[in-house]
């Protein structure tokens, strides 16, 4: 019904036209030249520096929503960047554009937080445009820190407060000793305690892994037990040597397939000790501190 009001008000409007009418007076005759110009369409980006009630992979400007860092929320975005290319398809998993705003993400993560994130309870995440906004011209990448519960449930949790320099000093997002309960001869999960208390496993530091495939990597766990051991030598102040072995064993954290897959090649390495339980950090202990057993 409004389409055939539309014609009919269009043919009126002609009529008028070509009965020809005296121009008003003061009238230039040009029917558009004093229209003001539309402004072009804005692309909307998504703050940085504001915590998020929810995450999302994806960022809808309808349903967009931030809350100061001094209620509750679940992460908080610290960084908003751009990708290089204006044209293709919105990046996907495993493409070089998304390993690219990972690497940017990580690097901002570290200085705000004061330290490498893969060292504490936190976990980064990164949120991108919609398919629609994408296709308008959207070419942004955010970047999304979280506190999650442990080593083993990595879903992120609410917290209040930034974390804004959350990494420096003696935080307790920070992973440090462990108890590990086993089923069988399986690890089952990491009991967080004191290092004063009795456990067998501490947290000594983080590699990074080769640009490799999942598959690659899953099938040689050898290779990333080697490149622990190498760091727990370096953390305890014991020869890397053949007597290493004899002085502790390793557990080690791959990052999940979806973050392998958008870049993330950072490897969390325990010291493990079979024989006996701990009561201090063995943080440069030296041979005597840990004896080859």
């Amino acid at each position: 019904m409004r389409r055939w009001l539309g014609v009919v008000a269009l043919a009126g409007a002609v009529t008028v036209l070509l009965a020809g009418c005296q121009r008003p007076r003061g009238a230039d005759g040009d029917l558009v030249d004093d229209w003001p110009a539309l402004r072009a369409p804005k692309v909307f980006v998504p703050a940085t520096d504001t915590c998020l009630p929810r995450i999302t992979p994806v960022v809808q400007a309808g349903t967009y929503e931030t809350v100061p860092c001094s209620r509750s929320h679940l992460a908080e975005a610290i960084h908003v960047g751009a990708f290089d290319s204006p044209r293709g398809a919105r990046p996907e998993p495993g493409s070089p554009a998304l390993r690219t705003a990972r690497a940017e993400c990580d690097q901002r993560a570290r200085e705000v937080l004061g330290g490498d994130w893969h060292s504490a309870r936190l976990t980064l995440n990164i949120a991108l445009p919609s398919g629609p906004a994408w296709a308008g011209g959207a070419r942004w990448f955010r970047c999304d820190l979280s506190e999650t519960d442990s080593i083993d449930n990595t879903r992120p949790i609410n917290r209040v407060g930034s974390l804004r320099g959350a990494m420096i000093g003696d935080s307790p997002l920070i992973h440090r000793c462990f108890d590990p309960k086993l089923i069988g001869g399986n690890l089952n999960y990491m009991a967080p305690v004191l290092c004063t208390e009795p456990h067998r496993a501490e947290f000594v530091g983080v590699y990074a892994e080769r640009d490799v495939s999942w598959a690659a990597f899953s099938a040689a766990p050898e290779q990333a037990h080697r490149r622990c051991m190498a760091l727990i030598a370096a953390f305890a102040a014991v020869p890397d040597d053949a007597d290493l072995p004899y002085r502790a064993g390793s557990i080690f954290y791959p990052p999940s397939r979806r973050e392998w897959d958008e870049g993330d090649r950072g490897v969390r390495c325990f010291l493990w000790s079979d024989d006996r339980k701990l009561t201090r950090s063995m943080r440069g202990v030296g041979p005597q501190g840990l004896p080859a057993i």
